[in-house]
């Protein structure tokens, strides 16, 4: 059994994959030569799994050798000053079935990066599990996770996503290099 410190909340499975269901970008992380890694990914659920593109490079050789991974969203509700995490725990692997292939293809999911993603990789979970917990009173949120005052009123501290960004959940504010 998990602890969970005064004030935090287990979510069930199902809120966990409503979470999963409705966020497009998280984060995996791997370990390769016992040196971990973490990497942000666009991904879709198919299933009661989670699917995302990859070409070449760290994120694929840890999948086509059958590795333990982990999988995070998180995310900020304003209106209720709640923040939650789900954490997907399992098996990722190579799509490499043609008849999955041919599946993976015709998921909502396409590379957001310009070069090319052309190999699927499927995260088989073997655990998931989701927290969420009340913001305190004393804490404003910013522009540092992602959010902006609601008005322009000295003393709001109600917020909203910034003006024509669509709302993502648990999306990661993508900095300049």
């Amino acid at each position: 059994m998990t602890y969970l410190a005064p004030g935090t909340e287990a979510m069930t499975d199902d809120e966990c994959w409503e979470r999963l269901d409705s966020t497009s970008v998280g984060r995996l992380a791997i370990a390769i030569a016992g040196k971990p890694d973490i990497f942000p990914i666009n991904f879709v659920v198919d299933g009661n799994c989670v699917v995302f593109r990859t070409a070449a490079g760290t994120k694929f050789a840890a999948s086509a050798l059958l590795h333990d991974v982990a999988f995070e969203i998180d995310g900020y509700e304003p209106q209720s000053r709640t923040a939650w995490s789900v954490v997907v725990k399992g098996r990722a692997h190579e799509v490499e079935r043609m008849d999955e292939v041919f599946a993976a293809e015709d998921l909502p999911l396409f590379p957001w990066a310009a070069h090319a993603k052309p190999s699927f990789v499927r995260i088989t979970p073997t655990e998931v599990t989701g927290r969420r917990f009340h913001v305190v009173d004393e804490v404003a949120p910013d522009a540092s996770v992602g959010w902006t005052p609601q008005t322009s009123e000295p003393g709001s501290d109600a917020v909203l996503p910034e003006p024509g960004q669509e709302y993502h959940p648990g999306a990661p504010q993508v900095r300049p290099g």
